[in-house]
């Protein structure tokens, strides 16, 4: 493995390849900017640094301690006002310097380090990038020091894949029993919709993913999914997630998110009884990850 440590447009980069495969992570929110292999990007915007003159502006944004949105931007926790813009703190964090493994880096904010009004509760919260066999794996840990309550925690990435148009893309579902949860305006409004699907590209219209499609993957025995365009391909690796969201508002970009949690709902529910919500039992630690391979 090799590291590398460089400074672009006002952003820390923390640099890593092995075996063709290399990341460019920037320390602001511990978001990958590149993904590549034997020097292709397969990012969106992959690469770049500077802020484009319109359209969406990330890469792979990092998700936590909640994801997608809260109903006016706000939540009652235990009875305390819970804050934040869309996708959590995490996202606008100013992380240190990562932690060097032999197969990777370890970003972390102590419980310390949280702002109590983005999440009142004593809990840390690590991400882990690794290149492991021709594939980056990222992992999520959220470690409770509360000794006496359960924590609750929706987080996931949010990464956009670069591809020459949606009609030319192939957006490749395996078979299995899918829960669609609806939500306009990206809040949860109570209706879902089952169905079993063989296997194949994306069920909906690609045109109408500005709208997020939010799916509950729990009843899919392998949750491999893969994106192909333009001669490149992607293999996503769910198997330990129990939602995807499918969104791109350009032609140039899909993103499939891993998601552990769904967004609030019209009228909101109190943080802890969210639907989708992790929950850390005191003093406990959760872990949970998923691969990509370019």
């Amino acid at each position: 493995m090799e590291f590398t440590t460089t400074r672009e447009n006002g952003l820390m980069l923390d640099g890593m390849s092995s075996d063709g495969i290399s990341l460019l992570i920037s320390r602001k929110g511990a978001e990958m900017v590149s993904l590549a292999r034997n020097g292709t990007g397969f990012l969106h915007r992959d690469g770049q640094t500077a802020p484009p003159a319109n359209g969406w502006a990330n890469h792979a944004t990092v998700m936590g301690y909640f994801l997608h949105r809260l109903w006016q931007e706000q939540s009652v926790y235990r009875g305390k006002i819970l804050r934040g813009g869309t996708h959590g703190f995490v996202r606008h964090f100013d992380f240190d310097e990562p932690l060097k493994l032999a197969d990777g880096l370890v970003y972390s904010v102590p419980a310390v380090q949280v702002p109590s009004e983005a999440y009142p509760l004593r809990v840390g919260f690590e991400l882990a990038y690794r290149i492991v066999e021709g594939a980056v794996r990222v992992e999520f840990a959220f470690e409770n020091e509360e000794p006496e309550l359960d924590a609750h925690v929706s987080f996931g990435l949010h990464p956009g894949f670069a591809v020459s148009s949606i009609r030319d893309t192939k957006i490749l579902l395996p078979p299995g029993r899918y829960v669609r949860h609806f939500a306009p305006g990206n809040f949860l409004d109570g209706r879902t919709e089952a169905f079993d699907f063989a296997g194949g590209d994306f069920p909906y219209e690609k045109s109408d993913l500005p709208g997020s499609f939010i799916l509950g993957i729990e009843g899919v025995p392998s949750r491999v999914f893969r994106l192909e365009n333009a001669g490149r391909e992607v293999s996503l690796d769910f198997s330990e997630v129990p939602y995807v969201t499918f969104w791109s508002d350009s032609d140039n970009f899909v993103c499939i998110e891993p998601c552990w949690g769904l967004p609030d709902s019209n009228p909101p529910t109190p943080f802890e009884k969210k639907a989708g919500i992790q929950t850390i039992p005191p003093l406990g630690r959760l872990r949970r990850g998923f691969s990509i391979t370019p």
